[in-house]
């Protein structure tokens, strides 16, 4: 598909709650989209998991980049080769954090990183992984991310994801999606897994 073939019209779709999946719907549509031929951008707000499974098939498709800007994991090199798996020890989440300054600075970049790729226009669909986290801890503002969806040209889908969005970018959503937790492994003790949570 060439830049002609662009979407006839591009809207801007949430993947809210307290449910498990918000992620995964996203790159499902990420998916669906490459499939078609369409040029998709990942962005993954406080995400430094090099280890995930979503970044090893996208290294096979040439229309679909995962950008991820977070701190990393202290293990992911073991991870990675499959000699140990995800401890969930929290140490690459902010929230584990003794200092936002370092998370801060993945943000900033992340958000002039979004702002380039939404102001080229070049891409069909662009996905903000967990930009609320971002917001919820403070790292960007509601009038940042209504700037980001402004900036999206009328033919760009604009995926955002994330808990407890608030209510001012909801409404500037032509999809909302609330993912709500009736169960979850975790409650059981079961940790997450490779090639399922991440």
């Amino acid at each position: 598909m060439n830049l002609e073939n662009k979407l006839s019209q591009g809207l801007v779709q949430i993947y809210t709650g307290d449910g498990k999946g918000k992620t995964t719907a996203a790159l499902g549509l990420a998916l669906r989209a490459a499939g078609h031929g369409l040029k998709v951008e990942v962005i993954q707000y406080l995400k430094g998991s090099t280890y995930t499974g979503e970044l090893y098939s996208t290294e096979m498709l040439a229309n679909l980049n995962i950008k991820q800007f977070g701190k990393g994991c202290s293990y992911a090199a073991l991870i990675k080769q499959g000699l140990m798996d995800c401890t969930g020890c929290g140490d690459c989440f902010i929230k584990n954090s003794k200092s936002k300054e370092v998370h801060q600075k993945f943000i900033d970049w992340a958000h002039e990183y979004t702002k380039e790729i939404l102001k080229e226009g070049k891409k069909d669909i662009v996905v903000l992984d967990e930009i609320n986290n971002a917001l919820r801890y403070e790292l960007l503002s509601i009038e940042d991310v209504l700037g980001l969806i402004e900036l999206k040209s009328e033919q760009t889908e604009l995926i955002l994801t994330g808990r407890g969005m608030p209510q001012e970018i909801l409404e500037r959503a032509d999809l909302v999606t609330e993912m709500k937790a009736i169960k979850h492994p975790y409650q059981q003790g079961i940790k997450s897994r490779r090639g399922i949570e991440y």
